[in-house]
């Protein structure tokens, strides 16, 4: 695959390392602005230097950027990082985030109002100042081949109990995703998302791990985080410029495309609807429905 020049945000390290653009398997250079910790929050240690180092090892380039990209003038100081560094940017990987799972009967407004921050405005401020950048070069004459891919996760297009407020921002990611891939695609930049389950920081205490430790070494890890990788290092690849506003389900080795919301079964009345008689409608029609998808995104 082509070169390319791309700023990760959040979990970039725990995904694997095959999410840089040069990585193993992945063909081609590319240089990589990391964002460095699970929440979005920035420190160039940790996982996102070490990730640097291992790049940097296998003869590509990278650099950590240490600013929180829910804060909107960080998330442009992210981005201004890639383009002063390598000279522009051509992928955006939006991937912070953090859990505060709680039932929503005792959800504190600091549980809802952090994770939406991180999750939605972690997603919406890179994407700004970087469609900021490719809309300039549009202007200037110059042309794009750019891509966003965005995480959003089977609990927010599926739902999951206890995550109202890690569902509501995801579910909202996967809406952001639609919509800006209708507005910048005037501008060269397609923009899709992933909804993953893996094993990571993030997602360690939620029992996966207990299902990893059962597998046996010589065995596929299903719940192994670089099985992410490839999807998304395509999705950022000049192959990938006729394929925008979609979401893809990523596991193991199974991949499939999230189809969005439909309308379903429907009625007709000519007249505005008297409540005293949806008694007989809406029931009629739930039933002809079909049912909401599980966490696995089947239809229960």
């Amino acid at each position: 695959m082509a070169e390319a020049d791309a700023a990760i945000d959040g979990e970039g390290a725990a995904v694997g390392l095959d999410f840089q653009p040069g990585g193993e398997g992945a063909g081609g250079d590319g240089d990589v602005v990391l964002g460095a910790e699970v929440d979005g929050t920035g420190s160039s240690a940790g996982p996102a230097g070490e990730v640097v180092d291992e790049i940097r090892a296998m003869g590509s380039e990278a650099v950590a950027n240490g600013d929180d990209v829910s804060d909107y003038e960080g998330a442009g100081r992210l981005i201004q990082t890639a383009i002063d560094t390598y000279g522009t940017i051509d992928v955006l990987v939006n991937n912070a985030g953090i859990l505060r799972d709680r039932m929503l009967v005792n959800m504190t407004i600091d549980e809802w109002d952090a994770v939406i921050k991180v999750h939605l405005r972690g997603t919406f401020a890179p994407t700004r100042h970087a469609v900021e950048y490719w809309r300039n070069r549009t202007k200037a004459g110059e042309t794009n081949d750019a891509r966003i891919i965005n995480t959003t996760s089977p609990s927010g297009i599926y739902g999951n109990v206890g995550q109202t407020n890690y569902g509501a921002a995801k579910a909202g990611i996967a809406a952001f995703t639609v919509i800006a891939a209708m507005e910048l695609e005037r501008y060269g930049v397609t923009v899709n998302a992933i909804a993953p389950a893996a094993l990571t920081r993030m997602t360690e205490n939620l029992g996966m791990g207990a299902a990893q430790a059962e597998k046996k070494p010589e065995e596929f890890d299903p719940f192994d985080p670089a099985n992410i990788a490839p999807i998304v290092v395509w999705l950022g690849s000049p192959e990938s410029k006729d394929i925008t506003g979609r979401v893809f389900n990523v596991q193991g080795d199974h991949i499939s495309v999230a189809e969005g919301w439909v309308a379903g079964p429907g009625a007709d009345k000519g007249d505005r609807w008297d409540p005293a008689e949806l008694g007989k409608v809406v029931p009629d029609l739930v039933a002809k429905a079909a049912p909401n998808a599980n966490m696995g995104g089947r239809r229960k």
